[in-house]
Formats: C-alpha cells, structure tokens, sequence
C-alpha cells in the first residue's frame, strides 16, 4: 500500500456541522408534528413545547437557532412569551396566530419577533420563512464597526466622525447591513432582505434611493465616498478607521 494510500485511510471524516435547532411552541399537537416532519425533511432539528410557561426554561436550557411562537397557548400567551424571551435572548423569533387584526401583528413585532405568519398557512411556508430569516446576518454592534462610524442599533442611531447622520428606520438597517462585512458587496436582494420586518415587494429602485440618501447625509461630513457602488453587482461599506 503506497504511504498516499495510507494516509487517506488514517484520515479521520470531516465532522459534519450540527443541524440548526429549531424550537416549536404549539399546543395543536398535530400541527406540531407537521411542522416537525417538514422542517427535519429541511435539515433541521427539532424541539416542540405544547404550553407557553414551559417555553422560557426549555429556550435557557437548549441551543436553539430560532423560534416558532404560537400566540394562543396555554398557560402563558405567546406576546408574554416573546417579552420574556427578549429579556435574555436575541433568538429569532417567527410568530403564528390564527387572530390576523393589524394590532396583534404590531404588538407581535414590537414586543422583538422577527416575522409574523397568520394561519391557515402552508407548512413548506414556513419552512421558507424559517430559511430567510436564519439567513440574514446578526447587526454588529457599535463597537464592531470603526472609530470613525459608530452604530447604535437600539436607538437606530449612526454617527460618522461624532455627527449624527439623522438617518430613518429603514436607511439605518441598510447600513447596518453593509456594516456587517465592511468591503463585502451585497447584492441588491441580500439588501432588501433587511430594510422591512414585513415582507413587502419592492423594487431595485427602492434600495438604490436609500443609498443615495445616505450618501447625502454623510457627504455632510465629508462622508460621500461612504457606500461604493459596484456596477451590475450591488454595494458595499468602504470606511478606513
């Protein structure tokens, strides 16, 4: 056996990477159980819980890569649920409820849900609502960018060379995201995944006007060369610290 030979044979496999943990809180027992068998179909792993004020020890106690929160559930309501749980976790958390009046929906994303499915919903929606926001990329915090860009992602706040940019909601979150990777191009799709809670459709057109207001805001400080633009490809975060 030649020494090549040999060494393949005495290399150990590759460790596969665990499957995402994805926890059920559900009391309708055979919509948890459909909701298992597709999401383990997807690669995922499972926990389900059946009462809400079992949720938070069973969060506490387990790894878990993202939450699907019923609000109706006994014991402890969903919308508590979710307080609690953004008390000590930034876990996603995806929402679903058969009560679909607008204020539930806006207490659900106000009280720190990530997403918000109404029922009747189809179980591979869910899936693909569990993928896109276990891809978007965690917000850095302040600390994480340059001394010259600072991002406050509590009050929305960014300030280039200490001036405030003054900058909305949605104009904040893009440059949060392009602040994740400094130098990365982000396409424009990659991008409107984190302009909106909701998910809205909205054009090309939209995101490239949101650049060009940054822009303005931070050419106020010098800051105009701030987000480069990549022809046919999207934009990226260009600072020096």
């Amino acid at each position: 056996m030649s020494m090549q030979n040999e060494n393949q044979l005495n290399t150990p496999p590759l460790a596969e990477e665990p499957a995402q943990l994805i926890m059920i809180v559900e009391d309708e027992i055979k919509l948890a159980d459909l909701l298992k068998d597709y999401l383990e179909s997807a690669g995922y792993s499972t926990i389900c819980i059946e009462r809400g004020d079992q949720a938070v020890e069973a969060l506490q106690k387990n790894p878990v890569n993202l939450v699907l929160l019923d609000l109706m559930l006994p014991g402890k309501d969903g919308i508590q649920v979710c307080k609690e749980f953004r008390q000590f976790s930034n876990v996603p958390i995806i929402m679903t409820t058969a009560r679909v009046e607008e204020i539930d929906r806006l207490i659900g994303l106000e009280m720190g849900a990530d997403d918000y499915i109404c029922k009747p919903y189809s179980p591979r929606e869910v899936v693909a609502r569990v993928k896109a926001v276990l891809r978007r990329q965690p917000l850095p915090t302040a600390e994480q960018i340059t001394t010259r860009l600072q991002l406050d992602k509590e009050a929305f706040r960014a300030s280039l060379d200490g001036v405030d940019l003054d900058l909305t909601r949605v104009e904040f979150r893009l440059l949060m995201t392009l602040a994740t990777r400094p130098g990365k191009v982000f396409g424009r799709d990659a991008l409107m995944d984190g302009l909106y809670d909701d998910y809205r459709v909205v054009s090309d057109r939209t995101v490239d006007s949101h650049v060009k207001n940054v822009r303005q805001k931070a050419s106020v400080v010098g800051g105009e060369d701030l987000i480069r633009s990549v022809y046919g490809v999207g934009y990226s975060l260009e600072i020096q610290s």
